[in-house]
């Protein structure tokens, strides 16, 4: 059951629900909680069954298309997504100029502005010709 508290705002009513225990953001399609019976599903699979039954690729592709795919389709999909996580060479040594201890918010940072340098199509800052 869910109520509509969007109009509470304007008549200075306000809900106080600390870590969001009782706030639904959206709702979904894709996954189900009922916190108190321990149930998640996923595409009306239990995340249990998810985690010993299927690998990662296997889950990515039921919450995409809301099954489990064919050995055929797997196939399909693990070579599609295999063919997307290519890495150029250049981008692998970007990682290694770091130090071991860097905090990861400072690599992810700086790997993300430097990869612009390699792949700058895909950091939107591609140069136009000189005329």
């Amino acid at each position: 059951m869910f109520i509509d508290i969007r109009s509470l705002g304007s008549k200075g009513i306000f809900t106080f629900d600390p870590g969001f225990t009782s706030t639904a953001s959206c709702e979904s399609k894709i996954t189900f909680i009922d916190g108190d019976e321990g149930i998640l599903l996923h595409r009306g699979f239990p995340i249990d069954q998810l985690a010993t039954d299927s690998n990662y690729l296997e889950v990515c592709y039921i919450l995409l298309y809301g099954e489990k795919p064919t050995q055929e389709e797997y196939d399909e999909f693990r070579t599609t997504v295999t063919r997307h996580t290519m890495i150029h060479e250049q981008i692998t040594r970007l990682f290694h100029a770091f130090r071991r201890d860097s905090h990861p918010m400072a690599v992810m940072c700086g790997d993300h502005w430097r990869a612009g340098s390699v792949l700058p199509r895909l950091a939107g800052c591609e140069q136009s010709a000189p005329p």
